[in-house]
Order: C-alpha cells, then sequence, then structure tokens
C-alpha cells in the first residue's frame, strides 16, 4: 500500500481570509465554495497537495507541529511579497548548507522561504 499527500491543512479562525492571503502567495485562486469556516486553494488548477483551511473553536498553543516550505530562487522578493500580504518575518536562517526565512502568516502559522 502506498500513500501520497493528498492535501497539506491548517486550522484557522477564518478559512476564507487565511486561503485568500495564501492564493495572493501562490497566485492561485481560491476555490469557490470558501467560507469562513472551510475553504481551499489548488484544487481546481492541479496544484498538489491542496492547501486546506478548517476553522476550529481553539487552535494548539505554541508552534505548529507542521509547517509549510517554500522555495524560490528570488527568495528576497518572495519575502517581500509575503509580507505586503500581511505575513510577519521572524528570522532568517543558515543551517545545514541551506538558508531559508521564517514568515508567520496573519494568524501566526509559520512557513519558510528557502534560498535556492
Amino acid at each position: 500500500m502506498t500513500l501520497a499527500i493528498a492535501n497539506v491543512v491548517v486550522d484557522c479562525h477564518d478559512a476564507a481570509a487565511l486561503a485568500e492571503f495564501y492564493a495572493q502567495l501562490l497566485d492561485v485562486p481560491v476555490e469557490p465554495e470558501a467560507s469562513p469556516f472551510f475553504a481551499e486553494i489548488g484544487r481546481s488548477t492541479g496544484m498538489s497537495p491542496v492547501l486546506m483551511f478548517i476553522q476550529v473553536p481553539d487552535r494548539t498553543p505554541g508552534k505548529n507541529a507542521v509547517h509549510l516550505d517554500f522555495h524560490s530562487t528570488q527568495w528576497a522578493d518572495a519575502l517581500e511579497r509575503a509580507i505586503s500580504l500581511g505575513g510577519k518575518h521572524i528570522g532568517d536562517f543558515d543551517q545545514y548548507g541551506v538558508q531559508w526565512v521564517t514568515v508567520a502568516d496573519p494568524e501566526g502559522n509559520l512557513f519558510d522561504i528557502g534560498k535556492y
């Protein structure tokens, strides 16, 4: 039996609003059925995995256990774009021969942009 990643799910307060942040960041549309309770991006474009956003009453405190890693040859531009969309630059890292920046989305979920 082989498993494949179908979706990456983000627990949040406002699914449609957070989906819009990532849709703009990745330049893909939010799926039309988006609501404050549930939203997706990437399904209609064939993006894999699909990003799903689900409203939860109480988020688990502390750092999210799963985070998204993006990469770009123009990482400085990608960081600037994330900040202009409402993200917050958390820090710069250089470990194990890899460089990346960590960013918090508008709800505080962390993601990385690798410098490739």
